[in-house]
């Protein structure tokens, strides 16, 4: 004979889950769920509860003796469930618990007016929260890592690429500086898609709310939640939260891993502009010379892989109906959340990198110097000086720069003498300008300095934008910081006061 205080939410079927779906599927849902989702879910037993009491759904005398009961659940650890992972959710355990104690006619109450519908996507959103606040905090302390390395690299001259070719002369401070605006919009998009998680679906129901009286926004605020999620359809049949932060996060790590290929290629015999950490390297077991940038080719690698993430979310949710699907809802939240894992363990990787670096300055102003990236400049006072047009300069400096490649020069090795013989050649008459005039063009610390347009290398120039970087990151940090607080202030009183209600219970 059944043991008459049990309930079973499988009574509509008349067979147990098979064992091959339990290992496949259920254990796995379950084994999720408490790595998530564990307090996540006492917390909103205790909002729901508490709510029920003072909306009088439920007698406050048997809510007293439900949250008693899983106040010790969340003390005590899911261990004290039983888990067999036979049932469908971390919910089904902690229900299964309070009806065996309590019975059905008590027990059986807490449910009252919800659904696991909208359970589950609020502890869901509960733990994308979680992560994403964590995130916001590393990308943040990266920002001002870069930003740091910016304003100490002003300075530190180097060549300017585009085509993987020498371009212009700029600083490291600006190439950093240029990473650091890159992670600022990063961070706009990962905040943008905070705040659609920062939603509360608790009280939607299976998908059309319910005739009780709940108070959804007590609830929300109860969870730390900025507002509810208002539409109950919507509320349990999207995660495109979770979609938007996991593109978010490919996004970021596809600009962290274009940061590491430089860093790479920087760090290489070839180039010899940086020297990665030793702590940070990796050796050979055959090749004693070797000292390989193992952190930057993992941070590559993980890139690939959060990348992959946002795939594997988006393939979950591709051609499924606009419903409470497992595919659609459920599914995406394993890649999510793993790609805000792996993400996390990237960015604290990469600040620690970026701190163990040695810079070879005089590598990079040498190389900078060689390699005619100064010729536009070069042009440029042509024209200042002369009055020709920009085009008849370039002609001529880019005829001067053939000639001194042919005949195995370097930028240095121009002289006024050549910017005559060619202008003569192409335009009939000489430049005659001064030494002094070719040579300070093609002095690319000068070609820096003379560049304080809006947006330019010049020092003051970026001593300004700087400057406004780093004020923008202390109002980050202040966004983040004002969100963190209120979800730990909440935590604490919603479990103060579920406390305080069951005292003397």
């Amino acid at each position: 004979m059944a043991n008459k205080t049990e309930v079973n939410l499988r009574e509509r079927l008349k067979k147990p889950p098979s064992a091959v779906f339990v290992d496949t599927y259920f254990s796995g849902k379950v084994s999720k769920d408490l790595k998530y989702n564990f307090d996540s879910e006492m917390e909103i037993h205790f909002a729901h509860g508490l709510m029920l009491a003072k909306q009088k759904i439920v007698s406050a005398r048997d809510l007293k003796k439900i949250l008693k009961l899983v106040l010790q659940i969340h003390t005590r650890g899911p261990d004290v469930l039983d888990i067999d992972f036979k049932l469908e959710g971390l919910y089904s355990y902690t229900e299964r618990y309070i009806v065996s104690k309590l019975g059905p006619e008590v027990g059986g109450r807490l449910h009252t007016g919800r659904s696991r519908n909208d359970m589950h996507t609020t502890a869901w959103r509960m733990a994308m929260r979680e992560e994403m606040l964590k995130i916001l905090a590393l990308l943040l302390k990266l920002r001002g890592t870069v930003l740091k390395l910016a304003k100490k690299h002003t300075k530190t001259v180097m060549p300017g690429f585009t085509h993987s070719q020498h371009a212009q002369p700029i600083t490291l401070g600006y190439y950093l500086l240029t990473v650091a605006d890159l992670f600022g919009r990063d961070f706009a998009r990962l905040l943008g898609s905070l705040g659609h998680t920062d939603q509360c679906p608790l009280g939607a129901g299976a998908l059309t709310t319910t005739a009780f009286p709940l108070d959804r926004n007590y609830v929300a605020k109860a969870l730390g939640f900025a507002k509810p999620m208002e539409v109950a359809y919507d509320a349990v049949s999207n995660r495109d939260d979770a979609l938007e932060a996991t593109a978010a996060l490919s996004i970021l790590m596809t600009n962290i891993s274009r940061l590491a290929f430089d860093l790479q290629a920087w760090n290489t015999f070839e180039y010899r502009f940086i020297e990665t950490g030793d702590e940070h390297s990796s050796v050979s077991s055959i090749m004693p010379q070797k000292k390989n940038p193992a952190a930057l080719e993992h941070i590559k690698a993980v890139a690939g892989m959060v990348s992959g993430a946002f795939t594997a979310t988006s393939a979950c949710v591709k051609n499924t109906s606009l419903s409470d699907v497992a595919d659609g809802v459920t599914a995406l939240n394993e890649p999510a959340l793993e790609a805000c894992s792996k993400t996390a363990d990237i960015l604290h990787l990469l600040e620690e990198v970026l701190g163990a670096i040695t810079v070879n300055k005089d590598v990079m102003l040498k190389s900078a110097e060689i390699g005619f990236g100064s010729a536009t400049e070069l042009s440029d006072v042509i024209v200042r000086e002369t009055g020709l047009s920009f085009r008849m300069a370039h002609n001529i400096v880019g005829t001067v720069v053939r000639n001194t490649v042919e005949k195995g020069g370097i930028a240095t090795d121009i002289r006024s003498a050549d910017l005559d013989d060619a202008s003569n050649k192409l335009f009939g008459k000489p430049l005659g300008m001064s030494e002094q005039s070719v040579s300070g063009a093609l002095d690319p610390a000068k070609n820096i300095e003379v560049r304080e347009m809006l947006g330019g290398p010049g020092l003051n120039q970026m001593a300004a934008m700087i400057k406004g970087r780093m004020i923008q990151l202390r109002n980050d940090n202040s966004t983040v910081a004002a969100t963190r607080r209120r979800v730990i202030k909440a935590r604490d009183k919603l479990i103060a006061d579920t406390k305080a209600f069951c005292k003397g219970a």
